[in-house]
């Protein structure tokens, strides 16, 4: 049985801390940024954990 591939578009979206937790970049912030408020915008910087409820997911995709 051939080894299983990693999903190239989820190993470039996420990626795992110390701890095991996995960490993402927040979304709504890459395009039509005029409209959108500096606070917004500064608040949607940096990164943010995944979702418990969508753990098992990422890391199904992230499968090597």
């Amino acid at each position: 049985m051939p080894k299983m591939k990693t999903n190239s578009s989820a190993k470039k979206r996420f990626h795992f801390t110390g701890t095991g937790k996995i960490k993402r970049k927040q979304a709504f912030k890459n395009h039509i940024l005029t409209k959108k408020s500096k606070k917004r915008k500064r608040n949607l910087t940096g990164t943010t954990l995944v979702d418990e409820t969508q753990v098992h997911r990422i890391k199904a995709m992230l499968v090597k």
